[in-house]
């Protein structure tokens, strides 16, 4: 049985991602956040949960050990957040990673979509980029997503691989838990990459 630890999964995305988990695998969930016993339990054989914080070492290594997928998303210290996980799965030996940015942090935005801001001046930008950094400078097994305005849209979407520019602005919420499932079933689906995600000319 596949092992998925859900690293934000109180927020939006990680909701989204837990349900269709569960929805399409047999997988075994850890849902960890910062409030996670606040959660209820949709499947009690599929899931369990652990309240802690990203940002501790001591708190990930109570989560990280034996899992086979690490998917993460969350808001905050990025670059603090990227530290610590790809630590401590180095450290645990656990390869998979899935990690949400957001669109813009290479610059890949085209003009007709709106302004592509320079992510190392931009405070919105600027740990997005630092945390994308990191995982790319790791011996991970990564992907990194870069996603549009989120939407409650239906399933709708194309993948931007890093270096080619956005045809999109927006993507919904359901799309990225679809790309995450096929991520889960397939170990080698984009590996080491980074992709953005939206719906095409929105």
């Amino acid at each position: 049985m596949t092992k998925v630890l859900i690293i934000g999964a109180s927020g939006s995305i990680g909701k989204v991602v837990r349900q269709r988990l569960l929805r399409d695998s047999a997988a075994q969930l850890t849902l960890f956040a910062r409030h996670a016993s606040q959660l209820k339990l949709v499947d009690a054989q599929h899931e369990k949960m652990v309240d802690g914080d990203a940002s501790r070492l001591e708190d990930l290594a109570e989560v990280i050990p034996d899992q086979d997928l690490v998917f993460v998303a969350l808001s905050g210290n990025m670059a603090r957040f990227a530290q610590t996980i790809v630590a401590s799965m180095t450290k645990f030996n656990v390869q998979r990673l899935i990690f949400m940015t957001t669109m813009g942090i290479y610059q890949e935005i085209p003009s007709w979509l709106g302004e592509s801001l320079d992510p190392y001046r931009n405070p919105i930008l600027k740990p997005f980029r630092q945390a994308a950094n990191i995982i790319e400078a790791s011996t991970l097994d990564y992907t990194i997503i870069r996603p549009g305005w989120y939407t409650n849209g239906p399933v709708d979407y194309e993948l931007i691989p890093k270096g080619t520019p956005f045809g999109g602005h927006d993507v919904s919420r359901a799309s990225i838990a679809d790309y995450v499932s096929k991520l889960s079933q397939d170990p080698t689906r984009d590996s080491r990459q980074s992709m953005g995600i939206n719906v095409p000319n929105k």
